[in-house]
């Protein structure tokens, strides 16, 4: 089986896979000095709890934004399932895609990772619509290739800011407002992140398909994107389980090359 390794800036999800199948999946919050004996510790329990143990995963592939955690997730590989693990963004890492940018190095694993499994379930050219800690619009052409994209700040981020930044504004959960104009404090904080935010996806989606030049598929994935999906007919997929199918086709793409050298 896989252990397949998605670990963002907030929370890092592990997802094990039976081929196609996925058995279970764990979430943890993507906390700093966080070793491999504590995750293995964790982990091992967590499968046991399911059925199976270390021994079952015979593979793992790892995306990682945060650099400072690959080694801890590598070491917990090796050290808890015996799976050296594949590095999405490693030069031996194949995505079977094209980087178009100035600087490929400087993109998130995460983002190229959706890119493929976009791809490969909804075909180009397309548009990736991550809602997580920052909110991304990833460009993908009828080819397959990663063209770039725009980052802006994540929900849940300008939340934070708005509160932390002014006296009078408390702290307010996200969600579809009643009406555009709110008649007390919450209400108005509510409306401007929410309908703020589908704003910004109808109309970033609509100039990046101007300067592309073509009508585009709009995929969301990440947290909040079924909040919001509701809310525009911009976004045509919702697809929460997008980053773990693109792992499982690098490994599994990967795994077939191995096989023919």
């Amino acid at each position: 089986m896989l252990l397949a390794i998605d670990c963002g800036n907030t929370n890092t999800v592990f997802a094990v896979y039976d081929g196609d199948d996925k058995r279970c999946e764990w979430r943890a919050a993507s906390k700093s000095g966080r070793t491999a004996d504590e995750m293995g510790v964790w982990l091992t329990q967590l499968m046991q709890m399911k059925g199976f143990g270390p021994e079952a995963i015979t593979d793992a592939i790892i995306a990682s934004v945060v650099p400072a955690a690959v080694f801890e997730l590598r070491l917990l590989c090796h050290r808890y399932f015996s799976a050296p693990p594949l590095v999405v963004g490693e030069p031996d890492v194949d995505l079977g895609l094209d980087v178009l940018m100035d600087r490929p190095e400087e993109v998130g694993a995460d983002r190229l990772v959706n890119a493929v499994a976009a791809y490969k379930s909804y075909g180009g050219p397309l548009i990736v619509l991550d809602f997580g800690t920052a909110t991304t619009f990833d460009v993908v052409d009828a080819a397959g290739n990663y063209c770039g994209g725009v980052i802006a700040p994540g929900v849940n981020l300008s939340l934070e800011a708005l509160h932390m930044a002014a006296a009078q504004l408390p702290r307010v959960a996200i969600g579809r407002p009643k009406s555009v104009i709110g008649k007390a404090t919450v209400p108005a904080m509510r409306s401007g992140i929410y309908l703020g935010y589908v704003a910004m996806i109808e109309g970033l989606s609509a100039r990046i398909c101007e300067e592309f030049g073509s009508p585009m598929t709009v995929v969301a994935t990440g947290g909040l994107a079924s909040l919001f999906t509701e809310a525009t007919d911009v976004i045509h997929h919702l697809d929460n389980d997008l980053t773990l199918r693109g792992l499982l086709e690098i490994h599994r793409r990967n795994a077939a090359a191995h096989a023919h050298t």
